[in-house]
């Protein structure tokens, strides 16, 4: 029972070694960085969104979720525990579940964000 809770909470599967030269290594990493950027992109687009039509602070925090994503992809860049992959679910059930909410009831005709 000790191993299965190391394993769901405690468990690093990689960690960032710069004297790693391997392809997954530095893929990974740089991969992460790349898409934590991404994900401030995204949420960056949101918050001008909301400035501009001002439809609901729904979307301030869907806009915050998104840069908490980013964070994680930051933190995944060095190292991935399990603890930050199950921060990672819960944040991206709470992205989709934001994303429905504020496009269904403030942008029914948009397709993108």
């Amino acid at each position: 029972m000790n191993r299965v809770f190391e394993i769901l909470f405690t468990e690093t599967w990689w960690a960032y070694d710069p004297g790693d030269r391997s392809a997954h290594s530095i893929f990974t990493h740089w991969f992460n960085l790349f898409e934590g950027v991404a994900w401030l992109v995204f949420a960056a687009l949101v918050f001008r969104r909301y400035l501009r039509f001002r439809r609901s602070l729904v979307e301030v925090v869907y806009a915050a979720t998104f840069v908490v994503f980013g964070l994680t992809d930051f933190r995944e860049a060095y190292s991935l525990p399990s603890w930050l992959l199950w921060i990672k679910l819960f944040v991206l059930i709470a992205l989709l579940l934001l994303r429905r909410s504020v496009m269904r009831r403030f942008y029914p005709k948009s397709k993108v964000f």
